[in-house]
């Protein structure tokens, strides 16, 4: 069968069969759903933690010098996530992706929103400038955080697949996460509304959130801030 035959039945069948879906209460492995029109359902928060201006980085910079900079952000907001009980579900170059289940999903990924951040800021870049005196880079780097129901389902070919998450949370906490760096976490609206007035307000009541009218999703409204807070 030629290629393009061999895709449009492919296509076809995909459009055509019936989805089996059934509601999920763990983040689910690519084992645990069918290459068919199977679906696994969530209600997950998503972070997704994005360096900023990475291309600059590799356009100025020798490559060792940002591979170093891409595994100490990515080892250390991975490690903070699974801390906060998060689990991840995609590495793609610079940005990790992760998702929150159960009660306090939301206030978990602020959490670790917030200590990604202060490891930024007090880890990784002061050991950087001991290593590289030289150096005129600056790590920064972008959090976005959305929550909501997810379709969870596998896409690919045998042998290279993998699952992709389908939903308003992972969309838009990745176009959160493409803002620009001058704020250091974005949450919607849904998120902001589930944390608790602890991590709203500095330790002398000052506001630590600002809101913003998010222009580019029907004007809707988002929370972000600078603050980080200590590993705990």
């Amino acid at each position: 069968m030629a290629l393009r035959d061999d895709l449009h039945a492919q296509v076809a069948k995909i459009f055509r069969e019936v989805w089996t879906t059934r509601d999920g209460q763990v983040v689910p492995a690519n084992a645990d759903v069918g290459l068919g029109n199977d679906a696994v359902k969530l209600n997950a928060t998503v972070l997704y933690a994005d360096l900023a201006d990475s291309t600059l980085l590799v356009d100025r910079h020798i490559p060792a010098f940002a591979a170093e900079v891409y595994k100490t952000f990515l080892h250390c907001a991975a490690k903070i996530i699974v801390n906060e009980g998060g689990e991840i579900t995609a590495y793609d170059g610079d940005r990790v992706m992760a998702v929150f289940l159960g009660h306090g999903k939301n206030v978990a990924a602020i959490r670790a929103a917030m200590q990604i951040n202060f490891v930024v800021k007090n880890v990784i870049a002061p050991t950087m400038a001991v290593q590289y005196n030289t150096t005129n880079y600056t790590l920064k780097h972008v959090i976005g955080v959305d929550t909501s129901d997810l379709f969870v389902a596998r896409t690919g070919v045998r042998g290279a697949n993998d699952l992709v998450w389908v939903g308003r949370a992972a969309n838009h906490a990745a176009k959160l996460a493409a803002l620009p760096d001058t704020y250091q976490t974005y949450v919607t609206k849904a998120v902001f509304d589930q944390v608790p007035d602890f991590f709203k307000y500095s330790e002398v009541g000052a506001a630590i959130w600002e809101p913003a009218t998010w222009n580019t999703f029907d004007n809707s409204i988002v929370y972000r801030t600078t603050w980080g807070q200590i590993v705990l």
